[in-house]
């Protein structure tokens, strides 16, 4: 039995090697040792403890004098290094209005998971040749309604009839936020997340640093060493795509939707990893109550570290826009930071988020402009779509989605959570609205 996911692989060790260059480790002493682990065949395990042996040396390297970034990785240290948290507008919400918003939420992350999931993995040598056929810019989702000479020309595969949305794990995350906070409240810890994990989802259904991380846990490694121990992942998106849940449960709260965050992200992921996570919930609690998009994302980097480099890219990207930048011009400039060739960029928690920023920001607030020029820039393309169109969903509101983009879905989320398996989108955002009048008397 060989699952490739649960091996350590060359990848594993590339990808450690740039986590650590990023992350401010001087790793030139060891680059002789990275080749060596390089050249061996990781498929044969009795190659292992070389690599395992590396992997345990760079955890206990430190960042290098002069390092510009200070990145706890502790709730404390997190909360100590914030600045610039903006004030919010009250919440004036009646119980109808806090549902739609809910719905909205639900409805739009959903939307644009699905816009972005038939092109997940695509390049821009494969998106640009799809838009230049169809238009540009996207104006529906890809690969709807397609011939099956226009399917195979773009190496499209239907997987999936268009009457729902279909399993995915951006919207099992969200899922799983839910029934966490239904089983254990607002109380719940790290330690309840592994073990909900382990009780029902899958390994085989978890990705990169969290199959790393689940794998920690089935050998007995707790939160938070499960994040580290021999991770090269914790710094990609998959905390950010974990936070939903936490945001919709504490409208106009970002410093609370946070920490939920941080509860989360903590088991899999560090610092960027973590900050990725406390963003996003940050900014959908701050949807409840604004439409000023710049807040909505300032509510997010306020509450991550000051000299974090997540915070860095955000403030670029609003740097950009409110300097007259160009859609066009920005995504540019996010494929001359971080090349989508390599692994590690695709994958970032950091280049995502700024994707995200900049569909936030360049589509104002206009819920197909905003899903759309989040999915086309490639990158992680459902995520960032999920993500975009969970904030816009959530200012809007269901009743001022387009039927359009929501119809298809026919109020049906299919999911591979235990006890979720089809599940009506509108029961989901019901019982979000119970557990935001749950999490309302924790605070109290």
């Amino acid at each position: 039995m060989r699952h490739a996911w649960l091996y350590l692989s060359n990848g594993d060790v590339e990808t450690e090697r740039q986590q650590c260059d990023e992350e401010g480790k001087d790793i030139t002493p060891f680059l002789d040792d990275f080749a060596e682990v390089l050249a061996l065949d990781l498929n044969d395990r009795k190659n292992w403890p070389a690599a395992e042996a590396l992997f345990d040396q760079m955890a206990r390297l430190r960042a290098k004098p002069g390092y510009p970034f200070i990145e706890p990785s502790d709730l404390g240290g997190i909360k100590k290094a914030r600045v610039d948290r903006p004030e919010l507008p009250s919440l004036s919400l009646n119980n109808d209005q806090l549902y739609d918003r809910v719905y909205g939420a639900w409805l739009g992350r959903c939307s644009g998971c699905l816009l972005g999931k038939p092109v997940e993995g695509w390049r821009r040598d494969r998106m640009t040749p799809y838009l230049e056929e169809f238009g540009y810019p996207l104006t529906d989702y890809i690969g709807k309604n397609l011939s099956e000479e226009q399917r195979e020309k773009h190496r499209l595969k239907k997987t999936w009839d268009w009457d729902r949305m279909p399993e995915d794990d951006d919207t099992n995350y969200t899922t799983i936020g839910l029934a966490i906070l239904e089983r254990h409240g607002a109380g719940f810890s790290p330690v309840d997340i592994a073990n909900f994990w382990m009780s029902n989802v899958p390994i085989l259904h978890t990705c990169t640093a969290e199959r790393a991380a689940y794998r920690n846990l089935v050998m007995l490694i707790p939160p938070p060493e499960s994040a580290s121990f021999r991770n090269p992942y914790r710094e990609w998106i998959g905390a950010q795509i974990r936070a939903d849940a936490f945001g919709y449960a504490c409208p106009r709260n970002p410093e609370l939707a946070a920490e939920f965050a941080w509860r989360d992200a903590s088991i899999s992921h560090v610092k960027n990893g973590i900050y990725g996570e406390m963003f996003v919930a940050a900014m959908l609690a701050a949807a409840y109550v604004t439409d000023n998009v710049e807040t909505i994302i300032r509510a997010g980097i306020g509450e991550i570290p000051e000299k974090s480099r997540l915070r860095d890219g955000i403030l670029r990207v609003l740097r950009w826009h409110n300097d007259g930048a160009s859609y066009e011009d920005a995504v540019e400039k996010i494929h001359e930071e971080w090349n989508e060739q390599r692994s590690h960029d695709w994958c970032h928690t950091i280049s995502n988020a700024m994707i995200v920023a900049i569909g936030l920001l360049w589509g104002d607030l206009d819920y197909e402009k905003s899903i759309t020029r989040a999915v086309m820039p490639c990158f992680d393309t459902d995520c960032n779509g999920a993500t975009v169109g969970s904030i816009v969903g959530t200012v809007l509101g269901a009743s001022k989605l387009p039927v359009k983009w929501t119809g298809v879905i026919n109020d049906t989320l299919e999911t591979g959570v235990a006890g979720y398996n089809l599940v009506k989108i509108s029961d989901m955002a019901k019982k979000t609205m119970g557990v935001i009048e749950a999490v309302k008397a924790y605070g109290s």
